[in-house]
């Protein structure tokens, strides 16, 4: 039988932490299953944003490098050799077609014929959020970042951190450890982390520099020199640095939603209880959706997967009965 015409009992699209976990518990559930996604590698925004980063709020992990996160899926997601998941990095689907018994899978490589759909895009493609300042763009990637990809290149720096949110503040407490010195720059003088997390930096070497704001950049010698405004006030500040991370956060663009022509709110898949959206057939999990009380973090996801798999599961097969628990799959 050729490739076009075998059909997948399931298609996970996005090959993200929470895209591969999907994969794997398929494999669980014994359903044949392809994962197809855009990027050259899985891993998604984790692979290629912040494989340094320590990620806190895995279950069974106090702590664990998002690169090192990935390694472990990774293993997992192929340990059963009856029911591993065929992976199709580098193919961005650019169509789903629903004809009777299931769906058309197109990419630019082909397609490929599936009974039923997981997406799992997370929020789509990222850009970060930059400085609303006019600055020398040569800078960036030398001394000036929006990414961290290995936290070697600041041992031993003095390095600013602009931002107030969890990821600033993981950064800050990450960079401690191997920077010279850390300064946390917010515009506020409360912070959005965790309030684990904030206590951590209240108690930690990094030196807080809050409420103030960015407002001109220049290059010297040495690194970077950086007047810092006092918010709502007049006052100015200068701060000498040889780096400067900048984390406001990041724009989403989940544009392939609407071009795959799926019902959407806020810009959303909206889905059930059982993750379903309004096109029976094809589910949602991850940041991709909402549905009332929808937190947006990768643990969340994995919660998600399993009731997803699980109805498909029974949908497809249905003298297959649900598992009452996590052994009972072994």
């Amino acid at each position: 039988m050729s490739e076009t015409e075998h059909i997948y009992d399931l298609t996970v699209i996005g090959g993200g932490p929470v895209g591969m976990f999907t994969a794997f518990y398929a494999g669980m559930r014994e359903l044949d299953t392809q994962l197809i996604e855009s990027l050259p590698e899985l891993g998604g925004q984790v692979t290629t944003l912040y494989p340094e980063k320590i990620i806190r709020d895995v279950a069974g992990f106090p702590q664990i490098q998002g690169k090192n996160l990935v390694t472990e899926l990774n293993k997992q997601l192929v340990q059963f050799d009856d029911f591993k998941p065929t992976i199709r990095c580098g193919e961005e689907v650019t169509a789903i077609d629903k004809y009777e018994g299931g769906f058309t899978i197109t990419t630019a490589k082909g397609q490929t014929k599936s009974r039923s759909v997981i997406v799992a895009i997370g929020g789509g493609s990222f850009a970060p959020r930059k400085l609303a300042i006019d600055y020398d763009q040569t800078l960036e990637d030398q001394k000036i970042f929006y990414f961290v990809h290995n936290v070697a290149d600041f041992a031993g720096k003095t390095v600013a951190i602009a931002g107030g949110g969890d990821s600033a503040i993981d950064w800050a407490l990450t960079l401690e450890k191997t920077a010279k010195q850390v300064y946390l720059i917010h515009r506020r003088d409360r912070f959005r982390g965790l309030e684990s997390s904030v206590k951590r930096l209240e108690n930690s070497s990094v030196k807080i520099v809050t409420p103030y704001l960015i407002d001109a950049i220049n290059e010297t010698n040495s690194g970077l020199s950086l007047d810092l405004k006092k918010a709502k006030a007049d006052d100015h500040l200068n701060l000498e640095v040889d780096d400067l991370l900048v984390n406001y956060g990041f724009t989403a663009d989940n544009h392939v939603l609407r071009d795959w022509g799926l019902p959407l709110e806020h810009r959303a898949l909206k889905v059930d209880t059982n993750l379903e959206t309004e096109v029976p057939g094809i589910y949602g999990v991850g940041d991709s959706v909402t549905y009332p009380g929808k937190v947006k973090l990768i643990a969340s996801g994995f919660g998600e997967a399993p009731t997803a798999v699980n109805h498909i599961s029974v949908a497809l097969y249905p003298e297959r009965r649900q598992p009452l628990h996590s052994t009972s799959i072994a």
